[in-house]
């Protein structure tokens, strides 16, 4: 049986690496007596897949984690269909959860369907950034960047174009030093934007930013 957790991060396990977050995972899965399927081999080790990796220092809200269970929950209910299972893993998860991770849902997918990963298409971004302008000069910032045929930036010895990952990208609030933004950005395998260079593209690459990832868009 696999199935999709989804999952908020934030306070101090913003900070957690990728590494670090499926070792939680894992940790508190066994703590909740989840009976995990594990791999072959010399090393087996316990079938999770996180969706998409999630930079340090950024929170989220809809984050995806595949899980594969060898049996079903023992939950002592006398239903034990794929929904049952689903809703006993959401009971026995928070308690054993550190702060700064939450369960949103858990839900029943197909076993054999493809990676996460692969399914992935793009992701949804609320920015704040420490700026002092008026929301009808930020909007400038924004139109000049999304009338641009290209953006150029450099990653990893070699120039790529920013502008055809960013789908879409609006003001949502710019009061009192603050500017909230709001960004959709691709997400496809070799074509991953990145918040922080939207900023760049913006201008506004220098201000101080917090950056949470809204969700994750098959």
């Amino acid at each position: 049986m696999r199935l999709r957790i989804t999952f908020s991060k934030d306070g101090p396990m913003a900070y957690t690496s990728h590494l670090d977050l499926m070792r939680v995972w894992e940790r508190a899965l066994r703590r909740a007596c989840v009976p995990l399927a594990y791999s072959h081999g010399f090393n087996p080790r316990p079938k999770l897949q996180l969706a998409s990796a999630l930079p340090l220092g950024f929170t989220a809200g809809a984050e995806l984690l595949d899980i594969w269970l060898e049996e079903p929950m023992k939950s002592g209910g006398e239903g034990q269909g794929d929904n049952s299972v689903a809703a006993e893993v959401a009971r026995v998860l928070p308690p054993v959860l550190p702060k700064g991770l939450s369960v949103c849902e858990v839900r029943s997918v197909d076993p054999k369907g493809p990676a996460m990963q692969t399914q992935i298409m793009s992701t949804q971004y609320k920015v704040t950034v420490e700026w002092d302008e008026t929301a009808e000069q930020v909007e400038a910032r924004i139109k000049q960047v999304l009338a641009a045929t290209e953006l150029p930036y450099q990653r990893r010895g070699r120039q790529r174009d920013l502008r055809p990952l960013i789908e879409r990208l609006r003001l949502e609030r710019a009061d009192e030093g603050m500017v909230l933004l709001g960004m959709q950005l691709a997400a496809r395998p070799g074509a991953t934007g990145r918040p922080e260079r939207v900023l760049d593209a913006l201008g506004m690459g220098e201000a101080f930013a917090r950056y949470h990832r809204r969700r994750l868009i098959e």
